[in-house]
């Protein structure tokens, strides 16, 4: 391998691992916050948020960002053997790279295809990835001068050599750590766990019920039907927030149901995070109108629940098409695309009321009034519901 064919090598990994580095930070925030645009999300074509959101962003759960940092590292290892190696581990290098960067091409093209093609929709760090990977491909196929059919050899050889290494063998546990951690550690599709519930201190319980107290409640044109507390919720079924909170008021609310049945009336309206149902603000959640379509569809057959709870931990891998087969399967739904017209344009309306009462996140939630912008932890949330009901009967 000359020093020009290392050098050019050199460049396009570290591009690469650049790219794949951004894509993991950029697919991390969107799983973390409802709220995050990528600099890249610049419209419906060409959207970073939309690729990682959909089923190829991710491979058993673990985000495909991920495996490209792994890839790239691997390669840039391979490249500092051939600067700083034994000869003949120099001479190998070229090979392994190319051997790896065409299993790495197989992966592009594949995940290619399902931008261009699948989802039509443009990601610019993949396609940067996918450039350095071909690069990488071409360069280091024009490098490796001998026989492909000799590498095995050539391999077995380079594995004795290295294993009498000592820096060899830490700098591969270190890779092989750090590989896995990333894979083992990074968040995996769904929402993140509820937070631990711990008891509110006296002080605490005062701090929530002073704040009831003071705090301005706007007027609702939404009945309680006889309910001493009504809660509305704004909400995008693939705000990762939404789900978090889903998931730990559902043991609260459940609890003021057996204890004081029909006191407390929780009211969902749809904000979605998609101008085509919900025109006050920019495109964020590719699937946000077809999995709010399928919910309401779905409660038309008593399936509402177990296709909210569905859409909530699959949040990751929803695209359009997916929330439409779940409303099938999960919410015995055979006539989305009939209904789909009318049901946005009531999910519009939500839209409408939200920006009105000055809604710019999810979830906002009212409670009897009183605006909270975002999820607060699980015993406010209690303690704000048990406020409301002494205060009713006073």
């Amino acid at each position: 391998m000359t020093r020009r064919s290392r050098a050019w090598l050199l460049v396009f990994c570290l591009l690469g691992l650049a790219a794949s580095t951004a894509a993991a930070y950029v697919h991390y925030h969107v799983l973390r916050d409802p709220t995050y645009t990528s600099a890249c999300d610049i419209n419906a074509a060409v959207s970073c948020t939309q690729v990682y959101m959909s089923r190829f962003g991710t491979f058993a759960g673990v985000p495909v960002a991920i495996f490209g940092v792994i890839w790239f590292v691997a390669a840039l290892l391979l490249i500092a053997g051939a600067q700083s190696g034994p000869a003949a581990a120099r001479d190998n290098a070229a090979g392994y790279l190319f051997v790896l960067s065409t299993i790495g091409l197989a992966i592009v093209l594949y995940l290619g295809y399902a931008s261009f093609v699948v989802l039509k929709t443009v990601c610019i760090l993949c396609l940067t990835t996918y450039a350095a990977v071909i690069a990488l491909f071409l360069i280091s196929g024009a490098a490796t001068t001998y026989p492909m059919t000799t590498l095995p050899r050539r391999a077995a050889q380079d594995v004795r050599r290295w294993s009498g290494s000592p820096l060899a063998i830490a700098v591969t546990i270190v890779f092989l750590g750090a590989a896995a951690s990333a894979v083992a550690f990074f968040p995996r599709e769904g929402p993140p766990p509820p937070p631990a519930a711990e008891p509110l201190t006296a002080a605490q319980q005062s701090e929530i019920e002073r704040f009831m107290a003071t705090a301005p409640r706007v007027p609702l044109i939404i009945p309680a039907d006889g309910a001493k507390v009504l809660i509305v919720k704004f909400n995008d079924y693939q705000c990762p927030a939404c789900a978090q909170s889903y998931l730990a008021y559902k043991s609260i609310l459940a609890k003021y149901d057996a204890e004081h049945p029909g006191a407390v009336r929780v009211v969902m309206k749809d904000f979605p995070w998609n101008p085509a149902c919900n025109p006050n603000i920019t495109l964020l959640h590719q699937a946000a109108c077809e999995a709010a379509v399928a919910v309401r569809l779905a409660k038309t057959h008593n399936r509402g629940e177990a296709m909210e709870d569905w859409l909530y931990t699959h949040q990751q891998s929803l695209t359009p098409a997916v929330a439409k087969q779940a409303a099938r399967d999960i919410g015995q739904v055979t006539d989305f695309d009939a209904k789909y017209p009318s049901v946005v344009e009531l999910i519009k309306g939500d839209a409408a009321l939200g920006k009105q009462l000055g809604v710019k996140s999810t979830p906002t939630f009212f409670i009897n009034g009183v605006k909270f912008d975002s999820a607060i932890q699980p015993q406010y949330f209690d303690q704000a519901i048990a406020y409301e009901l002494r205060r009713a009967t006073q």
